[in-house]
């Protein structure tokens, strides 16, 4: 449990110094993420981008952790 915590944090850390570059990517704006935007109330849902993140997540969860 201590190797995880470590590396989830040391993920977020790098994640966080990249995140100029980061944002760049497409991930937030993919198709059939839900968008509304009226004036006073914005609601964004990235459904879509986190299906793929948490596919892409099990898949090297799967593959490293044999």
């Amino acid at each position: 449990m201590r190797r995880l915590l470590f590396i989830a944090g040391t993920l977020l850390i790098v994640a966080a110094l990249a995140w100029p570059w980061l944002r760049q990517l497409p991930f937030g704006r993919l198709p059939g993420d839900i968008a509304i935007v009226r004036p006073g109330f914005r609601l964004y849902v990235p459904w879509v981008t986190m299906l793929v993140v948490s596919l892409v997540a099990s898949l090297l969860l799967r593959l490293f952790g044999r």
